[in-house]
């Protein structure tokens, strides 16, 4: 029983990190693959060039997706509070 929510809990666990993490993470690699072939075809190696338009599409990700993010946190944590009470036997 105990491994059986146990099991449950860690699965859960990640798909909230896949949730919150994914949509960035893919985001950043779009924008690496761009900006990787714009290096390659005009040959400008500029260390700058990879980083800036990473870190404004993470700014703008992070703004966009929040509220989103919170409320995933926010039910795996209420969640998580409920299963703790239902395993410890609260009245």
């Amino acid at each position: 029983m105990d491994g059986d929510v146990l099991g449950l809990a860690l699965r859960e666990a990640l798909w909230v990190a896949l949730q919150l993490g994914g949509p960035l993470l893919v985001a950043l690699l779009a924008v690496g693959l761009v900006v990787s072939v714009f290096q390659a075809l005009t040959q400008v190696q500029e260390a700058s060039l990879a980083f800036l338009p990473k870190l404004a599409v993470l700014g703008g990700g992070l703004t966009l997706l929040g509220p989103f993010m919170a409320g995933v946190l926010r039910a795996y944590a209420a969640g998580l509070f409920d299963h703790m009470v239902a395993l410890g036997g609260a009245p």
